[in-house]
C-alpha cells in the first residue's frame, strides 16, 4: 500500500526481511509511503516487524529485497547518517560516561549538533550533568538518549518504544518536546508504540504492520472519515456485507456492532458513530483475516 506521491519521509517497494536463525520472513513484500514532515503511529501487534523496519530505515539492518529509501538516500549511507536519528528500544549509551561526557559525545560525531536543546531536555528532567549514565533510572538514561537524538537536529527522527520506561508525566513532557519539534523544524517523526491513547492527538499519519506486511499507511484524518462503528440489529449483518468492509464486529444479544470501512452512504436504520484512531487500529489489530468480521469483543486496550 502505498500513499501520496511527493517527497517522502520513508519509501518502500517490495521490501522484504528474514532473520537466519528464527526462520520465516519479519517483513515481506511492504510497499508504502510516509510524506515528509509527518508524526507517524507506527502500530502492530509484538512480532509484527515493527522494531526490523525501524533498525533497517536507521541503516542497522540491510534490506534482504526490495528497497527502502530515507529522505530519498539509502538507509546507512553517509548521507543518510548525517539526516536520521534513531532510538531503539534498548538506548544504548556508554554506562561508565557522564552525562556531561555523552552530550561532549554527541558535539563531536555531529556536525550539526545544538547544544541547547539537547542540554534543556537533560536538565528539564533534573538529571546532573556530572552523573555517570550507568547510575541513571532507566527513565532518565531514556532522557540522556531522546537528548542525544534530538540535539542531533535529524531531518527524520526514528523512534522504537522510546517512552515504555517513562512515568506519565515524563511522557506527556517529552512527547510535548517532539511534537513542538515537529511543528517548529518540520521534523518527519515515526513513532513506535503500543500505548494508542497518546496516539490519538499527536499522529497525524497511520502505518500499521500486520504479520510483517502493511495493512495501512494512511493520513489519520482520512482513517477517521472512513471509518464508522455501527449499531443495529443482529440479522441486519447481511445488509453490510458487499457494500461495506468489515474490519471488526461483535454481537451481544440481539444488538451487532460493527467497525466499518465505508464505500458509499450508510444505511438509515443504523446508529452510527465516528470512531476514535484507537478503536480503528485496535479493530485492524484484532485476530483473523484483515477486513473480514472475526468473532470476539472490541477491546478498549491494544495487545
Amino acid at each position: 500500500m502505498t500513499g501520496p506521491e511527493g517527497p517522502a519521509a520513508l519509501r518502500a517497494t517490495g521490501l522484504g526481511f528474514r532473520y537466519r536463525k528464527r526462520g520465516g520472513w519479519a517483513l515481506r513484500d511492504c510497499g508504502f509511503t510516509v510524506p515528509d514532515g509527518r508524526v507517524t503511529a507506527l502500530v502492530g501487534r509484538n512480532g509484527a516487524g515493527k522494531s526490523t523496519l525501524l533498525h533497517l530505515a536507521g541503516g542497522l539492518l540491510r534490506a534482504g529485497s526490495g528497497e527502502l529509501c530515507v529522505l530519498g538516500a539509502v538507509p546507512g549511507t553517509s548521507e543518510a547518517r548525517a539526516r536520521v536519528a534513531l532510538l531503539t528500544q534498548d538506548k544504548p549509551l556508554y554506562p561508565r560516561f557522564t552525562v556531561a561526557d555523552t552530550l561532549l559525545m554527541g558535539e563531536k560525531l555531529n556536525s550539526s549538533w545544538d547544544p541547547t536543546a539537547a542540554e534543556r531536555i537533560v536538565r528539564e528532567g533534573g538529571i546532573p550533568l556530572h552523573t555517570r549514565v550507568g547510575e541513571l533510572s532507566p527513565g532518565r538514561r531514556t532522557r540522556v538518549a531522546l537528548a542525544l537524538a534530538l540535539g542531533k537536529r535529524p531531518e527524520l527522527l526514528l523512534l522504537d518504544e522510546p517512552l515504555a520506561d517513562l512515568d506519565p508525566v515524563a511522557r506527556g513532557e517529552i512527547m510535548a518536546e517532539l511534537m513542538a519539534e515537529a511543528a517548529e523544524r518540520g521534523t518527519s517523526i515515526v513513532l513506535s508504540s503500543h500505548v494508542l491513547p497518546e496516539l490519538e492527538e499527536t499522529c497525524d499519519w497511520v502505518l500499521l504492520l500486520r504479520d510483517g506486511r502493511v495493512e495501512l499507511s494512511e493520513d489519520a484524518e482520512t482513517l477517521r472519515e472512513s471509518h464508522a462503528v455501527l449499531t443495529g440489529p443482529a440479522d441486519r449483518a447481511d445488509a453490510l456485507t458487499g457494500h461495506h468492509t468489515v474490519v471488526h464486529r461483535r454481537t451481544a444479544g440481539r444488538q451487532l456492532t460493527a467497525l466499518i470501512r465505508r464505500h458509499g452512504p450508510l444505511p438509515g436504520d443504523w446508529h452510527v458513530e465516528r470512531p476514535r484512531l484507537e478503536d480503528i487500529l485496535i479493530g485492524h489489530l484484532q485476530p483473523g483475516e484483515p477486513g473480514h468480521p472475526v468473532p470476539g469483543e472490541l477491546t478498549e486496550a491494544a495487545a
